[in-house]
């Protein structure tokens, strides 16, 4: 059984008298011999990788906007809604610090010899948990406000202690 036969198509297309498009040529990239590209070096190589872990370290900021809106969207109230979207918030964070060095494993320079060291890519990281930091931030201040956390005179009272009664100590 033979292949189809393209060229043939192309030939008793009834829009063969169409121009091509802006930027469309017909010679094929077999033809030609592969011009090398300036991008393939290694250094342009490692400079797209630190790129692109610049990106992975702002990406929890990234997200903040949306988890802000989320939150305000659950309203003040303790439901379930928005203890679920409190719980992601407030574990996210720790969940994307301890697996740190393997999410910037990948974008370690290729001379680097331990590409899973915390030292690797250190300033990265640095922005990375200080984004983390600032989304368990906006976790905790919500916790707050929904009244979670102890912060008033009265969540405190179980550990209060008082002296005897001045009735008694006059005695």
């Amino acid at each position: 059984m033979t292949g189809l036969d393209y060229a043939a198509l192309e030939l008793s297309s009834k829009w063969r008298t169409l121009p091509p498009p802006p930027g469309f040529s017909k010679s094929t990239s077999s033809s030609k011999a592969p011009a090398k590209s300036p991008s393939t070096s290694p250094e342009s190589y490692d400079a797209l990788k630190e790129k692109r872990a610049w990106d992975q370290a702002i990406a929890p900021a990234k997200a903040l906007p949306m988890q802000a809106f989320m939150l305000y969207m659950s309203g003040g109230g303790v439901q379930i809604f928005s203890m679920g979207i409190v719980f992601m918030l407030l574990l996210t964070p720790f969940k994307n610090v301890a697996g740190m060095n393997e999410a910037f494993a990948q974008y370690a320079p290729s001379k680097s010899p331990h590409p899973r060291a915390v030292t690797t890519l250190a300033l990265q990281k640095l922005v990375f948990i200080a984004c983390n930091l600032l989304t368990l931030a906006v976790g905790l201040w919500k916790c707050r406000s929904m009244g979670l956390l102890p912060t008033g005179s009265g969540d405190w009272l179980a550990f209060e202690t008082r002296g005897p009664p001045a009735e008694i100590s006059l005695l």
